[in-house]
């Protein structure tokens, strides 16, 4: 029979973090995969686990995965986890999960500890809808194109940065998305661990003059379906009369149907469209 893959999450910071079925199954499994194996013993020495480990990283990632399925068709049974937190979530397990599935493989999540969950649920900003973004790309064209594609995102922004790029990175939020409501999230669980709400533009200034320590994650409120009416508003009040006709009626709508789509887009009533458009005429 073949093996089973054991994604398992590890503390964030505090050790007491991690759950009594983590450690067993760490002590249990005949292989562990560890992004940083000198990071990872460290762990396993404070609880005392012997298991063998094996480096899978993100320069790895790939041919490494290929190695572990086999040794789990073989019937070895593996456990997977990253420096901090929950495997699968901004490093490289995502591939030898995918990979697992490819093969036939069972592959099975012990829960525990996520920066991205810690930092929502304490952050006083909506938690129902959210979305991640991990890290942003280095490269300034990639980042800029997601950042352009944050500004109308009406949904909790999660991003994760490290403390020697936070300033940087918020003042492009700021100049892409505007002043929004935002909570820092810093060193989560550990002693010094810190919760700063307020705004970007705030929370800019203070890290200007106050440099910050330790991992980041930065909860960002999303665009209010509010702006986002009244900004489309805005541009259909540009345009002429029969030319937002023209968006509808191009579209295949009757001159009927665009009229009152138009009445909508532009907050009037479609008596008042009809009576503009027989004026035009």
């Amino acid at each position: 029979m073949a093996g089973i893959l054991y994604l398992c999450a590890t503390p964030i910071g505090n050790l007491e973090d991690i759950t009594f079925r983590v450690v067993r199954t760490l002590k249990e499994v005949d292989l562990i995969a560890a992004e940083d194996t000198r990071h990872s013993i460290k762990l396993l020495n404070h609880f005392e686990i012997r298991t063998k480990m094996t480096s899978y990283h993100e320069y790895n990632r790939v041919e490494k995965a290929k190695v572990l399925v086999e040794k789990l068709k073989e019937g070895k049974n593996i456990a997977l986890i990253t420096d901090a937190g929950t495997p699968g979530i901004s490093d490289p397990g995502e591939e030898l999960v995918k990979q697992c599935h490819e093969a036939g493989i069972q592959v099975t999540a012990l829960p525990g500890a996520c920066a991205l969950v810690n930092a929502l649920i304490i952050s006083g900003q909506p938690t129902r809808r959210f979305c991640f973004e991990a890290f942003l790309p280095t490269d300034k064209k990639e980042r800029k194109d997601i950042l352009e594609q944050l500004k109308n995102e009406t949904r909790t922004i999660i991003i994760y940065e490290a403390p020697h790029r936070l300033v940087r990175t918020l003042e492009e939020l700021l100049e892409l998305l505007g002043n929004r409501k935002m909570t820092l999230c810093r060193e989560l669980t550990k002693k010094h661990e810190s919760v700063f709400l307020s705004d970007i533009e705030s929370i800019l200034e203070y890290h200007k003059e106050n440099p910050p320590k330790g991992e980041c994650v930065l909860i960002i409120q999303g665009k209010s379906f509010q702006e986002i009416k009244e900004e489309n508003q805005k541009s259909f009040l540009e345009m002429s009369l029969s030319d937002h006709m023209n968006i509808y009626m191009d579209q295949g709508y009757s001159k009927k149907e665009a009229m009152k789509m138009v009445a909508k887009d532009r907050g009037v009533g479609k008596r008042d469209i009809y009576q503009q458009l027989l004026e035009e005429e």
